[in-house]
């Protein structure tokens, strides 16, 4: 349905507008309208034709199909919102052929479903696909050829669920560590997967990780909401019954699991109860109405285990995905309340009088399901005071001077400056700008216009030097005419070579050393550097990579560009190796580009922002619920808060930084964000320790040690429950028990060092292993 009926209509209908816009001279979307015109024309034809014959068949399947086309027809407004040029357009669907790849989630890549290569494979050649075309000023322009992979047939497989051979997302390790399979100092494989691998794959991660478990969260229960990255892991994102004998047969002991882990408010024990009614359901559905039934399965089916076939998802993502399959959850729970009509005919066995059955079933049920289901997960449900997203939202943008421009990674750190700027009105004069999407030409173009209070930006390119493909990679060719130790004017590399028409240099850069001139008058009197400031005359610094992507370029582009006009900021100083990292100095939860060579921190201005104008999520508020990313978010205000007090005690003002370190503790309630809690690699308590170094430094004793407790308690009741595990359990969770063990040792050394007089427990862990034995 998806592909052949709704995407290859479509596809028909944008061929015929570029016919009618190329070939005839006629606006654009005429030709989608006549064809939507012709294919309405047919389809009354053909139920007609199939009344007039009594084909009952023909006549269900054209109603099919034309309620169908009704359904996606709302898909229209993507394109007149498009058109109309909003701040946030995604995509940018504004005609019928961008629109085809819209509903094909071109921008998510290909994969294969039932006949395609090994993640082992490695390809032999490239076909040509088609020809992609985009709207330009009066017609539709070709932008080259779609090619795509081509592998040899004995490194394919039928029903591929180990495919994908890119390594970027660490997928192929996934693939390799789930399956045994070793790769070789030479890069190569120790063997190929073979169907058997393929199978278990298919069965292990993709059906039981990533659909059974998400459905045993919502009718048998929930251990944490910690993600669970990979299957063996026994501590994170699990499902669970709540009886200790099935929990602690499948995870280990799960009264020696760390407080943060067993408080979790998303720990649910729900005990199977709306399962085994489920259950109820199903099989009394079947057996009075096998219809009705059928219809419901295949609800269930397609919305679940049909999704898990086509989704194909790979190992490491990077989020929880049971968003997906909540169309078979829903079916399910049609069958939780057919298990209350089961329960009463049970009932009526022992109940002579119907109305009394009906009504303890009723009740019994009621208690039984939705009433404990209520008592357990209410509080993880509950978002009515938080804050987070739009707090942390207003705190990147407040970081920010006026008219910046600000780099953004990521979904989660996009979406809600987006809102806060559209919905909140929230400093509309800041570009927030996706590193993600400058991948792609759609969206470098939309830079070039005003959104809101906001100017153009200048990325030196025309629309057409990248549209397509046309540099969505270069790769570094030295040029043996300039000097190795030369820096290389950027804004001159980027116009005049790499930008050039001379397809020698479209593709590649001669040079990784670059440099971008200062101004040491205009720096200042912008406030992009403060008079105080160890100035350089220009920046200089050197490319870490071979090869830039097209993002890279783009970021490349507008800074020299911009020539120091506008502020540039990024939300992460981690920029994967493009050269200019030790330029950039935390001013808030934003890093400036500065010419200012290893300066950490912007700090008056700085401690303006965090003590007169962030805020904090509701984190000060009791009994709010903040989840795995809300920790995250508040981590990283926690961490902001943590550097400048370090800056603070560096430059010998304590006090001060005693007040930033006290403030932070006091907007964020250990009950609802502690300091010592168990993580994806122990992220939090390593966010913890860079507090308690503030802290100390601060001379902040007191509320060092209770950092220091606090995280120290975490991390040997984690060693506890990693010491009670056997087998291949053990095995899995060793690295966190390694790393727990390196961060125990990182507080005893801390402790030593700036508060000698602490006595440190150490005895914790030995009694702890003296009990196992």
């Amino acid at each position: 349905v998806k592909v052949g009926v709704i995407q290859y209509t479509v596809k028909f209908a944008g061929t015929f507008d570029r016919w009618f816009v190329n070939g005839f001279g006629l606006p654009f979307f005429s030709g989608f309208a006549f064809f939507f015109l012709l294919l309405a024309g047919l389809i009354w034809y053909g139920l007609k034709y199939a009344a007039r014959k009594n084909w009952a068949y023909l006549r269900l399947g054209l109603w099919c199909i034309t309620f169908m086309l009704i359904g996606y027809s709302t898909y229209i407004t993507t394109m007149i919102r498009s058109n109309a040029n909003p701040s946030v357009d995604m995509y940018n669907v504004d005609n019928p052929i961008s629109l085809v790849g819209y509903l094909g989630r071109e921008q998510y890549g290909d994969f294969p479903l039932l006949y395609g290569q090994k993640f082992t494979s490695r390809p032999i050649d490239l076909k040509t696909t088609g020809t992609r075309y985009q709207k330009a000023r009066d017609q539709y322009i070709s932008l080259g050829e779609d090619r795509r992979y081509v592998f040899a047939p004995e490194d394919k497989m039928v029903f591929p669920r180990v495919w994908d051979i890119n390594n970027d997302q660490n997928h192929q390790d996934y693939y390799a560590f789930y399956l045994g399979i070793n790769r070789m100092n030479d890069g190569s494989w120790e063997r190929e997967p073979n169907q058997a691998d393929n199978i278990k794959f298919f069965f292990g991660y993709q059906i039981n990780w990533m659909y059974f478990r998400y459905f045993m969260w919502n009718f048998s229960g929930k251990q944490n909401d910690n993600q669970g990255l990979f299957t063996g892991n026994v501590r994170d994102g699990n499902w669970i019954t709540g009886i200790p004998l099935v929990d602690n047969f499948i995870y280990g002991d799960q009264k020696l699991m760390p407080d943060s882990l067993k408080n979790n408010k998303a720990n649910n024990k729900l005990f199977a109860l709306p399962l085994i009614l489920g259950l109820l359901g199903l099989f009394y559905h079947y057996k009075k109405r096998g219809d009705d039934f059928g219809v419901n399965f295949l609800m269930f089916f397609f919305t679940g285990f049909a999704i898990v076939l086509y989704l194909n998802q790979p190992g490491y993502q990077p989020r929880e995905r049971d968003y997906a399959y909540v169309g078979s959850f829903y079916a399910f729970a049609v069958w939780i309340g057919l298990g209350v009509l089961k329960v009463g005919e049970w009932l009526s066995k022992a109940v002579k009088q119907a109305s009394l059955s009906a009504m303890l079933a009723t009740i019994i049920c009621l208690l039984a399901v939705p009433v404990l289901m209520a008592q357990q997960e209410w509080d993880d449900h509950d978002r009515s005071k938080k804050t987070v997203a739009p707090d942390m939202a207003r705190d990147y943008l407040e970081s920010c001077a006026p008219n910046a421009v600000l780099f953004t990674f990521g979904d989660n750190d996009t979406y809600p400056l987006w809102y806060a700027q559209e919905v909140e009105g929230v400093r509309r004069d800041v570009r927030v700008i996706n590193y993600s999407l400058l991948g792609i030409d759609w969206y470098i173009n939309q830079l070039r216009y005003k959104v809101n209070e906001s100017a153009p930006i200048d990325v030196i390119w025309s629309a057409e030097q990248i549209e397509g493909g046309k540099r969505d990679y270069i790769e570094y060719r030295p040029d043996p005419n300039i000097p190795e130790n030369r820096y290389y004017d950027l804004y001159d590399l980027m116009k005049n070579y790499v930008g050039a028409d001379n397809p020698d240099n479209n593709y590649s850069y001669p040079v990784k050393k670059v440099s971008l001139p200062v101004d040491r008058e205009s720096v200042i009197k912008n406030g992009t550097a403060n008079a105080t400031d160890s100035i350089v005359n220009e920046l200089r610094f050197e490319i870490g990579r071979n090869t830039l992507m097209k993002n890279d370029l783009a970021v490349l582009n507008i800074i020299a560009a911009n020539k120091w006009q506008r502020p540039i900021y990024f939300t992460s100083p981690s920029l994967e190796n493009i050269g200019f990292e030790q330029f950039l100095r935390r001013d808030g939860l934003t890093y400036r580009l500065v010419p200012v060579e290893n300066d950490r921190v912007n700090t008056n201005y700085m401690l303006d922002k965090v003590t007169n104008q962030f805020k904090f999520g509701s984190a000060n508020v009791p009994g709010v619920y903040f989840d795995e990313e809300n920790r995250r978010q508040l981590n990283s205000l926690r961490t902001a808060y943590a550097d400048l007090a370090l800056d603070l005690a560096s430059k010998n003002r304590k006090d001060e930084a005693k007040k930033v370190l006290n403030q932070i503790d006091k907007m964020m309630l250990d009950e609802n964000m502690p300091y010592g809690m168990a993580s994806r690699g122990n992220s939090h308590n390593r966010n913890s320790l860079l507090f308690l170094e503030a802290c100390y430094l601060a001379g902040d004793t007191s509320l060092a040690n209770k950092v220091a407790s606090s995280v120290k308690k975490d991390l040997e009741q984690q060693i506890r429950f990693y010491n009670s595990l056997t087998g291949r359990k053990a095995e899995l969770m060793e690295p966190e028990k390694r790393g727990s063990e390196n961060y125990l040792q990182a507080i005893s050394q801390m402790q030593t060092m700036y508060n000698p007089r602490v006595q440190i427990p150490g005895k914790m862990m030995a009694a702890d292993s003296t009990a196992q034995k």
